[in-house]
């Protein structure tokens, strides 16, 4: 499995189409003119995806006052976020990637470590990208803990 770089502030955000939970083809560039907030997380129905997803859920009018739209990507198939959007009761998009191809273009599908066995999975991780199309920021190995207002008050500082 062959990894690449995390895409650094400055750079354009690569293209992508991905499936939403609807099965709808979804394209960064449909989102030009809006701020984006890209996050990326391992699975969900888990503990820290879970606390994360609820904290978007939670503070997503904040981010439409900011012209911002929140997405979230996992290997997870649109089948699992319907269900994880059900049992969440979450008001965003989730995007499908169980080919790894946003994940690999983004950097974030490494090669993890957990009780001395090396396996290939998703490093938490968002990007905020302009209306433009550029990364303006990057959060590595996120935090779960006030990740979603930690995000809010970076957008605030950059617009």
């Amino acid at each position: 499995m062959s990894t690449s770089s995390l895409i650094e502030p400055g750079q354009n955000a690569p293209a992508f189409a991905l499936k939403d939970q609807t099965e709808q083809l979804r394209r960064l560039s449909s989102y030009k003119g809006q701020w984006v907030v890209l996050y990326f997380y391992p699975k969900d129905n888990t503990s820290g995806c879970t606390s994360q997803a609820c904290q978007f859920r939670d503070d997503l009018p904040k981010f439409n006052t900011q012209n911002a739209v929140v997405l979230g990507v996992s290997p997870d198939s649109a089948a699992s976020h319907v269900k994880f959007i059900q049992k969440q009761d979450l008001n965003f998009t989730l995007l499908a990637d169980p080919e790894h191809k946003a994940l690999t273009k983004y950097g974030v599908w490494q090669e993890k470590s957990m009780y001395g066995r090396k396996y290939m999975g998703v490093v938490r991780t968002t990007y905020l990208i302009d209306p433009k199309g550029k990364v303006r920021f990057r959060w590595d190995k996120v935090k779960v803990t006030d990740h979603a207002q930690t995000v809010l008050t970076k957008l605030d500082e950059l617009q």
